[in-house]
C-alpha cells in the first residue's frame, strides 16, 4: 500500500511535471519595455533631423531675401555679407551665394550632430525673373 501524500507534495509534483513558468511574464514585460525604449530613441532622433532641416530651410530663405534686398538697393550692404550674417543669426553657415541680376541664390549648412550636416538652398528676387 502507498503512503499518503500530503497536499503540498502533490502540488510541488504537479509544478515539476508541467514546468515551472513563474516569472516568464516578467521577462516578456522587460523585453517589451526595452523594445519600446529603443523605438522611442530612434523616433526622437528622426524628429531632431526634421527640426534641423526646417531650421536650415528657414535660414536659407532669410539669407536669400537679405541678399536680394541688398542687390535691389532696398537695404545697404554687400549682398553675400548680409546673407552670411543672416544665416549666422539663424544658426547656419553660408556655403554659397550667387547674384543673378536682381535675384540671389544661397546655400546654407547646419551641423545637426558631429559628422552630420543638413544643407538647404533658396532663391529670392523679383517675381517672374528667370535669369
Amino acid at each position: 500500500m502507498r503512503a499518503p501524500v500530503s497536499a503540498d507534495a502533490s502540488r510541488r509534483d504537479a509544478r515539476v511535471r508541467r514546468g515551472d513558468e513563474r516569472g516568464a511574464a516578467s521577462v516578456l514585460a522587460v523585453g517589451i519595455i526595452g523594445a519600446m525604449t529603443a523605438l522611442a530613441v530612434a523616433f526622437i532622433g528622426l524628429l531632431g533631423v526634421f527640426v534641423v532641416s526646417q531650421r536650415a530651410s528657414n535660414a536659407a530663405d532669410a539669407a536669400a531675401l537679405a541678399a536680394a534686398d541688398a542687390i535691389s538697393g532696398a537695404v545697404p550692404g554687400v549682398p553675400c555679407r548680409l546673407a552670411a550674417a543672416i544665416a549666422a543669426r539663424n544658426g547656419a553657415r553660408l556655403d554659397s551665394c550667387e547674384g543673378d541680376g536682381p535675384a540671389a541664390s544661397v546655400t546654407v549648412v547646419i551641423e545637426a550632430v558631429p559628422g552630420f550636416s543638413v544643407t538647404a538652398s533658396a532663391r529670392a528676387g523679383p517675381p517672374g525673373w528667370m535669369g
